[in-house]
């Protein structure tokens, strides 16, 4: 697997969306066989029920699939009740949990309060949702690094990146990962590009791009006499 074999990549989550459109169909099936090919770095598998107590019983189940396994619950389900309590006791039994879905500080307070001090989890905030509502998620990142401070085993997690930037942005607040999909990482090897170059190469690209179509436009020609 190409992605397991870049070192630049600690680990991995995917959610029920994202399997959907990938066309699994065994939920459980397809996480053990990821689980097989990635036996030493975290993964991320999350609960799709919508009830608490069914929330639980799935999140002990995916727990028990591996070691190293992060089981991710909504930080609130569809009726907007948090689930405070769930990931109490998740986060007290020694699950570790990544609560997702989380866009406000109200949320990120309740969370932190929840896990247990000594209980690893993930924290994570969707900042490029955030931003796609023209608000600015740094500031809002580098308060919930603070919140956590009382959880030193808990990492904050920039998720739903849209930009390469957000790398950088996420790394400045003070975010411990940052899910970057395949898109973002083939955009790496332009760190530190020179942007002359790059410029020259957009002109070309626009050039080549107009040839290769055949565009024509009339003009009308009018010499000075």
């Amino acid at each position: 697997m190409a992605l397991y074999a870049n070192p630049l990549i600690k680990g991995f989550t995917t959610n029920p969306t994202l399997m959907r459109k990938a066309g699994v169909e065994d939920y459980e099936a397809f996480a053990r066989k990821l689980l097989q090919a990635v036996p030493d770095r975290p993964v991320s598998f999350e609960v799709f029920a919508d009830d608490p107590e069914e929330m639980e019983m799935q999140a002990l189940a995916i727990a028990g699939w591996g070691d190293n396994v992060n089981v991710k619950i909504p930080v609130t389900n569809r009726a907007g009740e948090f689930m405070v309590p769930l990931i109490r006791r998740l986060s007290s039994s020694g699950v570790a949990v990544n609560v997702t879905a989380i866009l406000t500080l109200e949320q990120v307070e309740l969370v932190a309060q929840a896990l247990h001090p000594s209980a690893p989890a993930i924290v994570s905030i969707f900042a490029g949702r955030i931003a796609d509502t023209g608000v600015d998620p740094v500031p809002m990142m580098k308060e919930a690094r603070k919140m956590l401070q009382c959880r030193p085993e808990a990492e904050l997690l920039w998720a739903s990146p849209r930009e390469l930037l957000n790398i950088f942005q996420a790394d400045n607040s003070g975010c411990h990962i940052i899910t970057v999909p395949p898109d973002l990482l083939d955009k790496l090897s332009l760190v530190g590009k020179d942007l002359t170059a790059y410029s020259l190469e957009t002109v070309s690209m626009f050039h080549e791009d107009a040839r290769t179509a055949a565009f024509r436009i009339e003009t009308n020609a009018v010499a000075a006499t």
